[in-house]
């Protein structure tokens, strides 16, 4: 199960350190193409969505690495399942349901992680 959390965690920690890295860094003319939504969030709500993705991806990785408080990244994991249901909703509610294939994937992915860290702690 160690390697199982292992993989499944350094790929959502590579996916939500780009995803959310943009999200801060770029700005909303920079993100529209990618990720049309931007235009009825405001843009300090896609900073902290951006801020708690970056932040999910180090709490994958960070804890169990370190062997500090390792509980933290069942926590990461459950929160990056909250954002996926987070935008999951704005997906239905623009009218995209039909988008939200990753969003669930990603959910999954994330749920996984959250439950195969349950395994160490």
């Amino acid at each position: 199960m160690n390697v199982a959390y292992w993989i499944v965690a350094a790929l959502l920690a590579a996916f939500y350190l780009y995803a959310g890295g943009i999200k801060v860094l770029r700005t909303q003319e920079q993100l529209r193409p990618m990720m049309g939504w931007v235009d009825r969030i405001p843009m300090p709500v896609v900073r902290i969505v951006g801020t708690l993705e970056v932040l999910g991806a180090a709490g994958l990785v960070l804890p169990p690495l370190t062997g500090i408080a390792p509980w933290l990244a069942v926590a990461a994991a459950t929160g990056l399942v909250l954002i996926q249901v987070g935008g999951i909703a704005v997906h239905v509610s623009r009218g995209e349901a039909r988008m939200t294939g990753l969003n669930i994937a990603l959910l999954a992915a994330a749920a996984a992680a959250a439950w195969l860290g349950t395994t160490w702690l």
